[in-house]
C-alpha cells in the first residue's frame, strides 16, 4: 500500500519507542509489571509466610474465604488500588511488593540509618562511662541494642533483628536478671520480651505468643518493674490478636490494666488496642467497661 500523496513520515530519534495506549488495568489473573508471578500467587505466598489461614486472612479483610481462594487461584482479579492496599496492610508489606516491584518499603532507609546511629553511639560508652561498673555499661549497651532491634523489626528486617537481639542476649547473660541499672531493667528476661515485641512488629503472632508464654514463666519476669511488665502485656495482647485469640488478648490487656493502670490509660497504642478489642461482641464486659472508662467506645 502506497502512502497518501503529500504525506511524509518524520524520522524518529534514536531510542524512540512507539507508545501504545493501554486499556483498563486488570491486576490478578494477569501479569503485573515485568514480573511473571501473578499477584494472587504473591498473596498466597505472603499469607502462608504470615501463618494465616485463608479464613483468618478473609476475616481480617472483611471478605469471604471463597473470595480469598479465588484471588489466590487467579479466578478473580484485583482491580481496585484500595483493595490491594488493604491486603498489603494485613500482610504487613508494601503494596509495591504485591505488584511485583522490587522496591524497599517506605522508611526502610531511615530505619537503617537509625540503627547505624545507635551502633555508633554504642562505641562511645567505654569513654562516656569510664567510672561505671561493667554491668552498668553492658546494661546500657544492651538496652540500645534492643531499641535498634525494634527499629529493624518495624522496617521488616528480620535478619538484622535476630543479629541485634543475639548480641543483646550475650550481654544480658553477663548482667543477669533482677537488676535495674540506670532504670533499664536489662537482663535475659528483658531480651526475651524484646523478641516478643519484635515478632509482633514482624507480624508473626504465633511465634510472639509462644515466646510470651515461655518468658512469663521465668523468675526474671517477677523481678521486672511493673511498668515493664504492663508494657510487655500490651505487646502480648497484640500478639494474641494476630494469632486470632481474642479471649487471651482481652485477658492480658486487663491484667496490664490491673498492675499498671497508667500504662493503659496514657499510652495511645494501648488505648487504640482497647478500643479495637472492645468492638468485638464476644469480649468480656470488663473490657467494655474499660473502654467506656477510657472514652474510646
Amino acid at each position: 500500500m502506497k502512502p497518501n500523496a503529500g504525506y511524509s513520515r518524520r524520522p524518529r530519534p534514536n531510542g524512540f519507542r512507539c507508545r501504545r495506549r493501554l486499556g483498563p488495568c486488570r491486576i490478578g489473573g494477569g501479569v503485573v509489571s515485568r514480573d511473571p508471578v501473578p499477584i494472587g500467587r504473591r498473596v498466597a505466598y505472603l499469607r502462608v509466610r504470615r501463618r494465616l489461614s485463608q479464613q483468618s486472612f478473609a476475616d481480617r479483610l472483611g471478605k469471604s474465604k471463597s473470595w480469598v481462594d479465588k484471588i489466590e487461584r487467579a479466578v478473580r482479579s484485583l482491580e481496585r488500588v484500595s483493595t490491594i492496599r488493604e491486603i498489603a496492610a494485613v500482610l504487613r508489606v508494601d503494596a509495591a511488593v504485591l505488584l511485583g516491584r522490587d522496591v524497599r518499603p517506605a522508611g526502610v532507609t531511615e530505619h537503617r540509618e537509625g540503627v547505624a546511629r545507635i551502633r555508633a553511639a554504642l562505641s562511645t560508652y567505654p569513654m562516656a562511662f569510664g567510672r561505671a561498673t561493667d554491668r552498668e555499661v553492658m546494661s546500657l549497651r544492651g538496652s540500645l541494642l534492643v531499641q535498634a532491634a525494634l527499629i529493624a523489626a518495624r522496617a521488616g528486617d528480620d535478619r538484622l533483628v535476630s543479629d541485634l537481639l543475639d548480641e543483646a542476649a550475650a550481654l544480658a547473660v553477663q548482667v543477669g536478671d533482677g537488676h535495674d541499672h540506670h532504670r533499664t531493667a536489662f537482663g535475659p528476661t528483658a531480651v526475651e520480651l524484646a523478641r516478643v515485641a519484635a515478632a509482633v512488629e514482624l507480624g508473626d503472632g504465633p511465634q510472639a505468643v509462644a515466646r510470651h508464654e515461655k518468658a512469663i514463666g521465668r523468675d526474671g519476669w517477677r523481678w521486672l518493674p511493673i511498668e515493664h511488665r504492663a508494657a510487655h502485656l500490651i505487646d502480648a495482647a497484640r500478639a494474641y490478636l494476630q494469632a486470632d485469640n481474642l479471649a487471651n488478648a482481652a485477658r492480658v490487656l486487663l491484667r496490664a490494666e490491673r498492675i499498671a493502670p497508667a500504662e493503659i490509660r496514657h499510652r495511645p497504642a494501648a488505648r487504640d488496642l482497647v478500643a479495637k478489642i472492645a468492638r468485638d461482641p464476644d469480649v468480656p464486659p470488663t473490657i467494655t467497661q474499660l473502654a467506656i472508662g477510657l472514652g474510646v467506645l
